[in-house]
Order: C-alpha cells, then structure tokens, then sequence
C-alpha cells in the first residue's frame, strides 16, 4: 500500500468523510432510526387490533366478521402512507462550503477570502 502525503489525505478526507446536515445529533440518530422504522409497524399492529376487536367473540354476526375484514384490507398501511427514509449525510466539502459562504453573508468574515478558501476546497477535493 503506497504511502498518501498530506494533500492526498485532505482531499480524500473531503470527498469521503460525511457529516449529518439534517440538523440533529449525529448520535441521536442511533435511537431515532430505529424508533422511526418501529412506529408504523407498531400502528398498523394497533389499527388490526382495533378492527378485529368488534369482529371477536362467541355470538358474532357473519356480517361483522366480513366488515372487518374489507375494512382490514382496504386500509393501507402507514408504511404507504406516510412512509420515512433514511437520508444519507452530505459531504464534508459541502458542509464547510456552506458554513465559509453563511460566515460571509453575515459579514463574520471578508467575501473574497471567503471565495478563494472555497475554490481551493474545491480544486482539492475533485483531486482523488
């Protein structure tokens, strides 16, 4: 395996390297997929409970026990609804793109500065 030099390193760190720009925690995504993923399963079991409810017992109608049941079939579920994704994380390069140009706007730092940080950015990270 060759050895990178530093500007090699720099330039696949920028292409390479993500950065959660959602705006959460990149830490609290650990719980929130998974709560995400878990609750239109966990609707759909209660919805089917609910529905089912009034179709169980000893003395039910037949009618009761078909009405549940296009009632279950003809309801789509959360997944089709309203379904989440997982969104990927953006680009290093692009993350401090953003933050030198809202930096600039703000007038925290000079403009021009600014644009030359942000071509060389550029020029290193389409190296790789």
């Amino acid at each position: 395996m060759a050895r990178r030099d530093p500007q090699e390193k720099k330039a696949l760190s920028y292409a390479k390297d993500r950065r959660n720009d959602y705006g959460e925690n990149d830490k609290s995504s650990r719980k929130n997929i998974r709560r995400n993923k878990r609750t239109p399963n966990r609707s759909d079991r209660h919805r089917e409970r609910q529905t089912l409810a009034a179709a169980t017992g000893a003395a039910v109608p037949a009618e009761a026990a078909e009405a549940a049941e296009i009632k279950l079939l003809a309801r789509k579920s959360m997944w089709f609804t309203t379904r989440w994704r997982k969104w990927r994380d953006a680009p290093l390069a692009d993350i401090v793109v953003s933050k030198l140009r809202r930096r600039a706007g703000l007038g925290m730092t000079d403009p021009a500065a600014t644009e030359a940080t942000i071509e060389r950015i550029r020029r290193q990270s389409s190296t790789p």
